[in-house]
Protein backbone atom coordinates (compact mmCIF):
# COMPACT_ATOMS: atom_id res chain seq x y z
CA UNK A 1 0.00 0.00 0.00
CA UNK A 2 0.85 3.23 -1.07
CA UNK A 3 1.72 5.93 2.09
CA UNK A 4 3.06 9.21 2.37
CA UNK A 5 4.84 11.16 4.35
CA UNK A 6 3.35 14.35 6.06
CA UNK A 7 5.67 16.19 3.50
CA UNK A 8 5.35 14.50 0.41
CA UNK A 9 1.15 14.56 1.77
CA UNK A 10 1.25 18.19 2.09
CA UNK A 11 2.36 19.21 -1.94
CA UNK A 12 -0.15 17.13 -2.86
CA UNK A 13 -2.84 19.29 -1.34
CA UNK A 14 -1.26 22.35 -1.86
CA UNK A 15 -1.09 23.11 1.89
CA UNK A 16 1.52 23.30 4.16
CA UNK A 17 3.17 20.24 6.49
CA UNK A 18 1.83 22.10 9.15
CA UNK A 19 -1.90 21.97 8.17
CA UNK A 20 -1.81 18.40 7.42
CA UNK A 21 -0.35 17.63 10.98
CA UNK A 22 -3.29 19.81 12.51
CA UNK A 23 -5.26 18.06 9.94
CA UNK A 24 -4.15 14.33 11.67
CA UNK A 25 -3.97 15.84 14.91
CA UNK A 26 -7.43 17.21 14.98
CA UNK A 27 -8.55 13.57 13.54
CA UNK A 28 -9.72 15.05 9.83
CA UNK A 29 -6.85 12.51 8.17
CA UNK A 30 -5.64 9.53 9.62
CA UNK A 31 -2.02 8.86 9.94
CA UNK A 32 -0.12 6.25 11.52
CA UNK A 33 3.47 6.11 12.71
CA UNK A 34 6.48 4.09 10.84
CA UNK A 35 9.17 2.46 12.41
CA UNK A 36 11.10 5.51 12.52
CA UNK A 37 8.04 7.64 14.70
CA UNK A 38 7.26 9.52 11.68
CA UNK A 39 3.80 10.22 10.90
CA UNK A 40 2.92 8.02 7.19
CA UNK A 41 -0.64 8.96 5.34
CA UNK A 42 -2.53 5.60 3.64
CA UNK A 43 -2.69 6.71 -0.03
CA UNK A 44 -6.42 5.82 -0.04
CA UNK A 45 -7.12 7.98 3.52
CA UNK A 46 -5.40 10.49 1.62
CA UNK A 47 -6.90 10.16 -1.87
CA UNK A 48 -10.39 10.09 0.16
CA UNK A 49 -9.80 13.20 1.89
CA UNK A 50 -8.58 15.25 -0.65
CA UNK A 51 -12.58 13.99 -2.60
CA UNK A 52 -13.90 15.21 0.82
CA UNK A 53 -11.43 19.05 0.16
CA UNK A 54 -12.64 19.20 -3.52
CA UNK A 55 -16.37 18.24 -2.63
CA UNK A 56 -16.61 20.90 0.65
CA UNK A 57 -14.70 23.86 -1.19
CA UNK A 58 -17.80 24.04 -4.16
CA UNK A 59 -19.06 27.34 -4.76
CA UNK A 60 -22.46 26.43 -5.48
CA UNK A 61 -23.02 27.06 -8.94
CA UNK A 62 -23.18 24.85 -11.56
CA UNK A 63 -21.47 23.46 -14.42
CA UNK A 64 -20.41 20.11 -16.23
CA UNK A 65 -16.87 20.79 -15.73
CA UNK A 66 -15.43 19.46 -12.49
CA UNK A 67 -11.34 20.99 -12.81
CA UNK A 68 -11.81 23.90 -11.22
CA UNK A 69 -7.68 25.50 -10.50
CA UNK A 70 -7.96 28.62 -8.18
CA UNK A 71 -5.34 30.76 -8.58
CA UNK A 72 -3.56 34.33 -9.11
CA UNK A 73 -3.13 35.80 -12.71
CA UNK A 74 0.38 36.23 -13.47
CA UNK A 75 0.00 37.72 -16.65
CA UNK A 76 -2.08 38.59 -19.70
CA UNK A 77 -0.37 39.11 -23.39
CA UNK A 78 -3.39 40.64 -25.62
CA UNK A 79 -3.37 41.52 -29.23
CA UNK A 80 -5.79 43.18 -31.51
CA UNK A 81 -8.13 40.02 -31.35
CA UNK A 82 -6.94 36.97 -29.02
CA UNK A 83 -5.57 37.46 -25.15
CA UNK A 84 -3.07 34.83 -23.52
CA UNK A 85 -3.74 34.30 -19.87
CA UNK A 86 -1.47 32.61 -17.50
CA UNK A 87 -2.51 31.30 -14.14
CA UNK A 88 -0.70 30.04 -11.44
CA UNK A 89 -2.93 27.58 -9.32
CA UNK A 90 -0.73 26.48 -7.02
CA UNK A 91 2.30 24.65 -8.02
CA UNK A 92 0.55 24.48 -11.27
CA UNK A 93 0.62 27.15 -14.26
CA UNK A 94 -2.15 27.40 -16.39
CA UNK A 95 -2.75 29.05 -19.81
CA UNK A 96 -5.83 29.93 -21.24
CA UNK A 97 -6.06 31.52 -24.63
CA UNK A 98 -9.44 33.81 -25.09
CA UNK A 99 -10.55 36.50 -27.01
CA UNK A 100 -9.29 39.96 -26.25
CA UNK A 101 -12.91 41.20 -25.67
CA UNK A 102 -13.32 38.52 -23.36
CA UNK A 103 -10.17 39.26 -21.23
CA UNK A 104 -10.99 42.87 -21.15
CA UNK A 105 -14.45 42.00 -19.83
CA UNK A 106 -13.06 40.20 -16.85
CA UNK A 107 -10.80 42.84 -16.30
CA UNK A 108 -8.02 39.81 -16.30
CA UNK A 109 -4.39 41.43 -15.28
CA UNK A 110 -1.24 40.44 -13.33
CA UNK A 111 -2.67 40.04 -9.57
CA UNK A 112 -6.43 38.98 -10.42
CA UNK A 113 -7.47 36.07 -8.44
CA UNK A 114 -9.34 33.74 -11.13
CA UNK A 115 -10.42 30.42 -11.20
CA UNK A 116 -9.22 28.14 -14.29
CA UNK A 117 -12.48 25.88 -15.25
CA UNK A 118 -11.00 23.03 -17.48
CA UNK A 119 -13.49 20.41 -19.32
CA UNK A 120 -11.47 18.35 -21.50
CA UNK A 121 -12.64 14.91 -23.61
CA UNK A 122 -8.68 14.23 -23.75
CA UNK A 123 -6.66 14.53 -20.64
CA UNK A 124 -2.83 12.70 -20.78
CA UNK A 125 -1.89 11.07 -17.50
CA UNK A 126 1.63 10.41 -16.51
CA UNK A 127 3.35 9.28 -13.39
CA UNK A 128 6.45 10.93 -12.35
CA UNK A 129 9.63 9.52 -13.06
CA UNK A 130 8.63 7.08 -15.95
CA UNK A 131 10.02 7.24 -19.22
CA UNK A 132 8.19 5.18 -21.07
CA UNK A 133 4.63 5.79 -22.69
CA UNK A 134 2.00 3.13 -21.93
CA UNK A 135 2.09 -0.03 -24.47
CA UNK A 136 5.49 0.43 -25.49
CA UNK A 137 7.68 -2.36 -24.28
Amino acid sequence: MTTFRISEAAALLGVSSDTVRRWVDAGRLGAERDEHGHRRVKGTDLAAFARAQVEESGDGGRSSARNRMRGIVTEVLRDGVMAQVEIAAGPFRVVSLMSRQAADELGLEAGVVAVAVIKSTNVVVELPGQERVAGQA
